[in-house]
């Protein structure tokens, strides 16, 4: 794991959270007049503790550490590691050895959770801390294996889940629910307590909790604020995170706080390994004799793994990037597996019987297996049979959502320009990659959104498929006809080097916003010839056109963009507009819809649309406006809107709802 993490591309997060870490740093190196740590309202990462983050980054000063990622990614790959051991340790004190051993042998085909561990100091992290808790918890409460080091260990733990999320706060409620059920059951059948014992027992696990707690917040500047109530405020605040973005999944394009409830588990069925998966159902099938000789701690494991995301999918919290943000329940997935089959091989005494039970599990990890071999590092980007493997998930779901492969893309590049000697060029890209490019200072890096990229002035472009439209990767438009490399998995791109063969586009669209549409027109029809898949060309040739008074050829070119982009936002409006102006108002509705459906964040769709309902059909104008309002609740127009559907009917409703626009600043 340790040399194999020297190969990880930066991942999507790895930007913000390290420079949140430098921030921290300063902040305890300034003796706390450094606050800049204190003010995140773009990333609103003052909310997380990010302990480790923060502690990787104290090692870096510490050691002068110059190549920052790769020792952060060692680093990650360390935590990792560790959480992989401890879940052994916990299965071998649940199922003996045998248990612990195939606990090792089902992670080391667990593509998802090894991916991770490259260079994800967040969640992985935050994994280990998850599972020391409750195996030092059972080591102490329930096999009464007390000792000095392993209250230490249990303090620790507690201390590093709370000081890299503020959920860690869980794990001191499952302290006090455990030992509480276990002292409980224990004691069941005896008519007498021994109040001395329950008064030592609780105020050991009090002691813990408290120096859990004030110990997980020593890295965490927000918190040490008000120790009290910022350490709360940051969960509530993490329970509905409010940076929302559009994730593929079922093939659509959805907002991450608008994606159906059963996002996470399915999310976690197509992409945890078939293996891991007949563990479980074997110990559903078989467990329950182990549960009979032990159920408080069963009860506790179990719920420990399904309660947060139950809690998650109740709380609607809003959830992207797969499970990534749950990988820490998956060592107990891995340990339940793991029993499953160590009962399976206990149970029976026949050698054949073993010998195919064995077979039957080299088969089932074949499949991740090869997976990772031929497609390492991006280990992660595995989907199992029941998705039909990485090949059919394409468009499907998600796949590079993290950019990983943007460094292999980066090296190919510098590679391919120096080969060629280009001596220098502007490289954009849809991630970051000024690292990559830290040796090649005649390589100026440039960040676009992929929708922007015709606006942005650059030679080569270096782009990862994340935020693609579903329907343009399904269907080959992308990657696009200027790409000059490909970064393919299982066969299908994640990732595009392109070489810009001209720059007319820009410059049509820079003579546009001068007003200068005859330029404009010629620049970008020119454009539109080369580069036949571009939505934006053809928008912005459709706003050239309208302003210069040709509605005709505007929607001619809005209507091509379409094509290669059904759900192009701003094309749907213009078109809607187009519709409406000329009276087809079918046509407008039609578009309007259309825009709802491929965005519902585009509130003024909703305003658009809803003045279309007949006096008739009043009711439905109102629903669609109040779910316009219950995605912005502060949305004016909508607020207005809804008011004027009452104002012939019912005066006084209208009234209210006047007042409250009125109200909203």
């Amino acid at each position: 794991m340790l040399i194999t993490s020297k190969d990880a591309g930066i991942s999507g997060d790895e930007e913000v959270h390290y420079k949140q870490s430098e921030m921290v740093y300063q902040y305890f190196a300034t003796q706390g007049e450094d606050k800049s740590s204190l003010s995140t309202p773009v990333t609103h990462l003052k909310y997380y503790g990010q302990a480790y983050d923060n502690l990787v980054t104290i090692l870096i000063h510490w050691f002068s550490v110059e190549d920052i990622y790769t020792f952060r990614h060692f680093m990650s790959s360390v935590a990792g590691w560790l959480a992989i051991f401890i879940t052994g340790l916990l299965a071998v004190s649940l199922g003996g050895y045998s248990a612990g051993v195939l606990g090792l042998v089902l992670f080391a085909v667990s593509p998802t959770f090894l991916g991770h561990a490259h260079n994800n100091l967040k969640d992985v992290p935050f994994a280990l801390a998850y599972v020391a808790t409750i195996f030092f918890m059972v080591r102490l409460f329930f096999f009464d294996k007390t000792s000095k080091t392993s209250l230490l260990l249990l303090v620790f733990s507690i201390a590093l889940a709370i000081g890299i999320r503020p959920g860690g706060l869980l794990v001191v409620a499952y302290l006090w629910f455990f030992v509480t059920l276990e002292t409980a059951y224990r004691n069941r059948s005896t008519h007498r307590v021994d109040w001395t014992a329950l008064r030592k027992r609780f105020l050991l696990i009090t002691g813990i909790s408290v120096s859990g707690y004030l110990l997980g917040l020593i890295l965490w500047p927000y918190a040490l604020q008000n120790p009290v109530s910022n350490p709360w405020k940051s969960y509530q605040v993490m329970t509905h995170f409010p940076t929302t973005i559009r994730q593929i999944f079922e093939g659509n394009l959805i907002w991450s706080d608008l994606l159906p409830w059963y996002y996470l588990p399915k999310s976690m069925l197509i992409t945890i390994p078939i293996i891991v998966w007949v563990g479980v159902v074997l110990f559903i099938s078989f467990g329950w004799k182990l549960i009979k000789e032990m159920p408080v701690l069963y009860v506790f494991l179990v719920f420990a793994l399904i309660f947060p995301p139950v809690f998650a999918i109740i709380k609607k919290s809003n959830l992207y990037g797969s499970w990534r943000h749950f990988l820490f329940i998956y060592p107990l997935l891995v340990v339940l597996a793991a029993l499953g089959f160590n009962y399976v091989l206990l149970l029976f005494k026949s050698k054949v019987i073993k010998v195919a039970a064995v077979f039957i599990i080299i088969l089932l990890a074949f499949h991740p297996f090869r997976f990772m071999v031929k497609n390492h590092p991006y280990y992660y980007l595995y989907y199992n049979q029941i998705a039909g493997g990485l090949k059919k998930a394409y468009g499907n779901y998600e796949t590079d959502y993290y950019y990983h492969s943007v460094r292999e893309a980066t090296e190919w590049l510098v590679q391919h320009l120096e080969e060629n000697n280009i001596k220098s060029a502007v490289i954009g890209s849809n991630f970051m990659i000024s690292w990559h490019l830290r040796d090649h200072q005649e390589f100026k890096p440039v960040f676009f959104s992929w929708d922007k990229r015709s606006r942005a002035d650059w030679d080569y472009a270096i782009v990862a498929n994340s935020y693609i439209l579903p329907y343009q990767l399904r269907n080959n438009i992308w990657p696009p006809q200027n790409a000059i490399h490909n970064i393919s998995v299982e066969g299908v791109p994640v990732c595009t080097v392109l070489k810009r063969e001209t720059k007319s586009d820009l410059e049509g669209i820079n003579a546009f916003q001068a007003g200068e549409n005859a330029a404009a027109i010629e620049k970008l029809s020119a454009t539109a010839k080369a580069d036949s898949t571009n939505e934006t060309i053809y928008y912005f040739l459709g706003q050239a056109y309208a302003k210069s008074g040709k509605r005709a050829a505007a929607d001619s070119a809005y209507k091509l963009s379409l094509k290669w982009h059904p759900q192009y936002e701003v094309s749907l409006f213009e078109l809607g507009k187009s519709a409406e102006a000329k009276g087809d108002i079918e046509g407008a509705i039609s578009y309007y819809d259309k825009l709802i459906e491929a965005n519902p964040k585009f509130l003024r769709a909703y305003i658009l649309r809803a003045k279309f309902f007949p006096d008739t059909d009043r009711e439905k104008a109102r629903k669609l406006l109040r779910y316009c309002l219950s995605i912005n609740s502060r949305y004016v127009p909508a607020i207005n809107a809804l008011a004027d559907t009452y104002r012939d009917t019912e005066p006084s409703v209208a009234e209210k709802y006047y007042n409250l626009a009125k109200s909203i600043k």
